[in-house]
């Protein structure tokens, strides 16, 4: 149980469900309650689809290429220390793809599956967390519902949108967000200690 709660809160950070509210907002600002609704929903498969590839496939695909999966965790635990301080000391999740909805890239794939959701650090923990050298097949299920619990999360809060950014604000978004860095730099220190110690079988 507690490999899953650890999993699950990964997740979270790296996804940071509250901060995809303000970007939500903005791209379904014109459109009608049921097409926001749809809009949701197509975004949320969409990158579950994404997140789902990387966790069945992405181990496979560093091999075929000649990458250790230490060598990937370090890598991986580096980019999401240095995107974790970016979303506390930064501009915060919410402003960053405020920033590309006001681009015009106004769809439910980008920037609300990619990379709001589905989120290059979401990438790298679908691949770190199913490790086939360290964790057996039913851990790795384990990992699979912790991921799709936390994409029902997003689900059910953008589906609810409108009354939770009428109650916590832009200010409020942020705020998660910043909270949501600090726990994924905790996250991706020990990542980084821990390919460090696979690697050189310390």
């Amino acid at each position: 149980m507690s490999d899953w709660i650890s999993s699950f809160v990964f997740f979270f950070a790296v996804i940071d469900p509250v901060g995809t509210l303000p970007v939500f907002i903005a791209v379904t600002a014109q459109h009608a309650e049921w097409q926001k609704r749809k809009i949701a929903i197509l975004a949320v498969l969409v990158a579950a689809g994404i997140l789902m590839f990387f966790l069945l496939a992405g181990q496979y695909l560093l091999e075929t290429i000649g990458v250790p999966l230490s060598a990937f965790q370090v890598a991986g635990g580096v980019v999401l220390f240095l995107f974790a301080l970016t979303m506390i000391f930064g501009e915060g999740k919410p402003e960053q793809e405020m920033e590309i909805v006001q681009e015009g890239h106004e769809t439910a794939i980008f920037p609300l599956a990619v990379p709001s959701i589905a989120s290059p650090g979401a990438m790298l923990a679908a691949v770190v967390l199913t490790d086939n050298y360290r964790f057996d097949p039913i851990h790795q299920v384990k990992t699979a519902t912790a991921m799709l619990a936390v994409l029902g999360i997003v689900l059910l809060i953008l589906l609810t949108a409108n009354w939770i950014f009428r109650w916590i604000g832009n200010a409020g978004a942020s705020i998660v967000s910043r909270v949501m860095g600090l726990i994924l730099a905790s996250v991706a220190t020990t990542n980084v200690l821990l390919g460090i110690q696979q690697f050189f079988s310390v």
